[in-house]
């Protein structure tokens, strides 16, 4: 395994330092945020003691709130991506920024604090020259504490669209590859360790009294301020390239294939910079939001999908209601789909094969008399989909025992493991011909069609009419064996996505 990690940092490193850099753009944009505004509220109320129990009390239960909750609760206000991110890690930090702040100039002695305003100290004189000073090592070890918590706390950044190193570990997970989780987590976890390191340094710089040292910090001060400064700059110019299309692709290695070959094509063909954001937690349903706001350009979506999900129409999706679909897109999302790959992921339910040949389960039919007994397995999104978990239960009747939500890079290691017996899969899974499970028949047609294409915004197609040139290039290429193919290449034999994505490019002809 150490060999196998070692290998494939080597040869993604740029892919690495990179999200390690986005990372640390996150977490110390959070982390200023949260030391002025944090410092400024703990001065505050140390001032004035009646406005420090509310205050606290409204931080502490901001606090107990959810990470996940948090971030689904913040994006319908400021949306998908890093402002989210900085958003909830800044509310995270502020209690022990708050508290510490608080409690380290409430606990300075007040014979010294009389001793100042005896002798004419002015009150800002007595909190900056005394309290603030004294109170220091009690902010600076609140300040360590936030620091680590918020470079940990980031790496979930990426379930919502937002960069880091959390999209190695969330990458790792959907596409099966225990080596880049782990690598992503390792780095979390030494970005942490180092930066709680210096601050270890600067906490002893800061107890130093003689002349040199506190010059010698002064200047450290103002370097590492410039320092954080030029973080955030750069994050801020970053975010505002023109001429950038943004894409964005759902949590599963046919996606991230799917978003390198757009990503491939569009660089060759046009003049235009593509931000690839990988991965989005949720999919369509925090996805389309996005798009409907202009944080996302295109993104690969499935017809079915985009008819029951996002345009919530009732009934089975068939192919030939496609232009309805399509009308109804450019006139009420100003969307229209363009470049349908060619091949059709719906839906299917697999069973363990030894419970399928116990009970000789080969159609959906069959498998309501056991139902009750199984334990049933999905991704997050099919439980709230209209043509999702409740849709199917009412159509066969299952009662199953027991449900179980999971990732959708997990479900195949779930069943393996005996934690699931049921669970949904996609036709195009790249491990489903190695895995021990039998595919059932959809004996009432339940599942819709789900032909793959790609949904772009109007007013990007109009400002850049070259891209139906790449579009043209995509159309009916892939078929759903070209599609498993490629699933396990990315799941099974451990190749990278985007090594995948040029490799059959070139095969057809498509790439230089």
């Amino acid at each position: 395994m150490l060999q196998n990690m070692w290998a494939i940092f080597m040869e993604r490193k740029d892919f690495f330092l990179n999200l390690l850099w986005e990372h640390l753009e996150i977490s110390l944009l959070a982390i200023v945020i949260a030391v002025l505004f944090g410092g400024i509220a703990g001065i505050f109320i140390s001032e004035f003691r009646k406005t420090a129990k509310p205050t606290l009390g409204v931080i502490n239960f901001l606090y107990t709130i959810p990470s996940i909750s948090m971030l689904g609760f913040l994006i319908p206000f400021s949306g998908i991506g890093n402002a989210t991110a900085v958003i909830a890690l800044t509310v995270y930090a502020l209690l022990p920024m708050v508290r510490n702040t608080y409690t380290g100039i409430a606990n300075v002695d007040p014979a010294i604090l009389e001793a100042a305003k005896g002798m004419g100290s002015t009150r800002l004189q007595v909190l900056f020259k005394i309290k603030l000073p004294l109170a220091m090592p009690v902010i600076l070890s609140g300040i360590r504490s936030m620091v680590t918590m918020t470079i940990a706390l980031a790496g979930i950044a990426s379930f919502i669209g937002a960069g880091g190193l959390g999209i190695a570990v969330y990458r790792g997970i959907t596409t099966n590859n225990a080596a880049m989780t782990i690598i992503g987590s390792l780095l979390i976890a030494l970005l942490a360790l180092t930066m709680d390191l210096l601050l270890g340094f600067l906490e002893k710089r800061l107890n130093k009294r003689s002349r040199k040292a506190k010059k010698v910090n002064h200047i450290m001060g103002i370097s590492t301020l410039l320092l954080c400064l030029c973080v955030i700059i750069a994050a801020l110019v970053s975010s505002n390239k023109k001429d950038t299309l943004h894409i964005a692709t759902k949590p599963m290695s046919e996606q991230y294939v799917l978003g390198e070959m757009l990503d491939l094509l569009i660089e060759q063909d046009t003049d235009l910079n593509v931000e690839l954001t990988q991965g989005v937690g949720g999919g369509t349903s925090n996805i389309q939001p996005a798009m409907e706001s202009g944080e996302f350009d295109i993104y690969s979506e499935y017809t079915g999908t985009g008819w029951n999900m996002v345009l919530k129409k009732e009934g089975v999706y068939s192919e030939d209601l496609f232009e309805t679909m399509q009308n109804e897109y450019k006139n009420s999302l100003q969307m229209q789909w363009v470049g349908m790959y060619g091949f059709n992921n719906t839906y299917a339910l697999a069973v363990r094969r030894e419970i399928a040949q116990k009970y000789n389960i080969k159609t959906y039919s069959d498998l309501k008399a056991v139902s009750s007994q199984l334990i049933f397995g999905a991704e997050y999104d099919f439980f709230e989909r209209e043509d999702g978990y409740d849709a199917l239960c009412e159509t066969y009747g299952f009662t199953f025992k027991k449900t179980m939500d999971m990732d959708i890079g997990l479900k195949y290691q779930a069943i393996h493991q005996g934690k699931i017996d049921v669970m949904v899969i996609f036709t195009t899974d790249g491990q489903l011909s190695v895995s021990d499970v039998t595919v059932l028949e959809d004996d009432k047609n339940f599942f819709p069609s789900y032909l793959c294409g790609n949904v772009i915004r109007c007013e990007v197609l109009e400002k850049h009419p070259e891209l139906m040139e790449v579009f043209n290039k995509l159309t009916n290429v892939i078929s759903d064996e070209d599609m498993a193919q490629m699933n396990y290449a990315v799941e099974n034999e451990g190749k990278e996505p985007r090594e995948v994505a040029r490799s059959f490019l070139k095969n057809e002809g498509l790439l230089r």
